[in-house]
């Protein structure tokens, strides 16, 4: 039997504070790329609701799942219309009834191009409506009157581009803190570092929590992702060594950049060994779920010893989750974006200090994957980009990689064997791809 919805702090609306909403809810999120949970949803409150227009509102929703270990929270703007636009239609939760015995459709209002210029206007004005609060950085202009567009290609947020001179990143789910995203480039733009776009506004919830919604960058006109162009070329059986050595100094840069920003750390003598019993537990538990790991336990588990007589590396900020989807090209140069981390994680583990090793190991692995669905017969692909950005990183870093390559072969196993899991999860199809690396690293070692 389904938990009817809960309605707190700030709706009287009959449409959206509509017990059928937990029904819609139930069989809509689900479906959406950027909704994170995997059970089902049991209890859908919304814990906030600020009235954006009279057909329009933004809500918190705190989401219930079973199984499940924590409540998740979700940030939607829903509309309601008895004949929303026709490019509207494939946005729509469903049908709830209105006061007066009227049918009306409620949708996706992210995708309304008048929200979205409301809401751009919003946060150029800045200021306070309900439990959303509005801001930018003083002498910069937000400029009014660009037409909006919600990039196609929806991860863990939705973006919308404003002309060809903004982007707006709405962080679909959110945890209490500042956004990594936002509190990341915002350290590096004031550093004087500019291969991160800076952020210009932002808007966040101060109900149920204080928590970032979303923020405002300059947008990169005429840039390609990393991922594109490297599958291109890997598809031609091009030579991407140039660019990725590039994309190593750029990785180096931006350590050496975030080291300036954030403070910088020794290791504690138990972070190594705490590490390591980390990836041996992931270990165990992949063995366990996935058949194809198991004869690789013995070699992996001499991996993880070798690391952990190896020194480790000083800790600091990092990018959290890079790879090649995470980096853009144009003009001649590369730019970093996307500093949220890996979404599901804890706030503040996303905001942790870690080793530098995590962001080199996540775009190896990143040029791996590009080589193996761009050129599968020819393998070398990769492993040329692979070397090349070891290279680069070398070059402008403050540490080669190849000189610590006990750690460094252990948190990429690490990351494959998490890679193993996730694929079997989520794209079964893929799972040779993290399963051969696994094998090549349990054989070089």
């Amino acid at each position: 039997m389904n938990t009817p919805l809960a309605v707190l702090d700030g709706t009287r609306s009959p449409v959206f504070g509509s017990s059928c909403l937990h029904d819609l809810l139930r069989r809509w999120l689900p479906a959406q790329r950027w909704y994170a949970g995997r059970g089902r949803i049991t209890a859908v409150t919304v814990v906030a609701a600020t009235e954006l227009t009279p057909e329009c509102q933004h809500l918190v929703v705190r989401i219930t799942e079973d199984p499940g270990e924590n409540d998740a929270y979700y940030q939607l703007f829903l509309g309601a219309a008895a004949d929303p636009a026709p490019r509207l239609r494939r946005h729509v939760l469903g049908r709830v009834h209105a006061p007066g015995g009227r049918d009306l459709l409620l949708y996706d209002a992210v995708h309304d191009q008048r929200v979205a210029v409301l809401l751009l206007d919003r946060i150029r004005r800045g200021g306070r409506s309900g439990h959303l609060r509005f801001e930018s950085f003083p002498r910069v202009a937000v400029p009014a009157g660009l037409t909006p567009r919600v990039v196609g290609t929806e991860q863990s947020n939705t973006s919308i581009v404003y002309g060809d001179t903004l982007i707006l990143k709405l962080f679909r789910r959110i945890q209490p803190g500042i956004n990594p995203d936002l509190e990341v480039p915002t350290a590096l733009a004031r550093s004087g570092y500019a291969r991160v776009p800076a952020p210009t506004a932002w808007f966040f919830s101060t109900s149920p929590f204080w928590g970032t919604l979303g923020m405002v960058q300059p947008f990169i006109p005429r840039a390609t992702d990393g991922w594109t162009l490297a599958l291109r070329s890997a598809s031609a059986r091009g030579d991407f060594t140039e660019q990725a050595h590039s994309l190593g100094r750029t990785t180096a840069e931006l350590h050496t950049a975030l080291a300036r920003a954030f403070p910088v750390r020794d290791p504690e003598p138990r972070h190594l060994p705490c590490l390591i019993a980390e990836m041996t537990h992931r270990l165990v538990h992949g063995a366990e779920a996935i058949p194809a790991l198991r004869r690789h336990v013995a070699g992996l588990r001499d991996i993880y010893s070798a690391a952990s007589a190896a020194g480790d590396l000083p800790l600091q900020r990092l990018h959290g989750d890079l790879h090649l989807g995470q980096v853009l090209h144009a003009r001649g140069q590369w730019h970093v974006v996307d500093f949220e981390g890996e979404p599901a994680q804890p706030m503040a583990e996303r905001r942790s200090d870690r080793s530098p090793l995590r962001d080199v190991v996540g775009m190896l692995r990143s040029f791996d994957y590009a080589g193996h669905m761009g050129a599968p017969e020819a393998p070398g692909w990769a492993e040329r980009c692979r070397a090349a950005f070891r290279t680069g990183y070398g070059e402008a870093g403050g540490f080669e990689p190849d000189s610590v390559p006990a750690l460094l072969r252990a948190y990429e196993a690490d990351r494959a064997v998490y890679e193993v899991l996730y694929e079997a999860a989520h794209r079964p199809e893929w799972i040779d791809v993290p399963l051969r690396a696994v094998a090549r690293l349990v054989a070089a070692a």
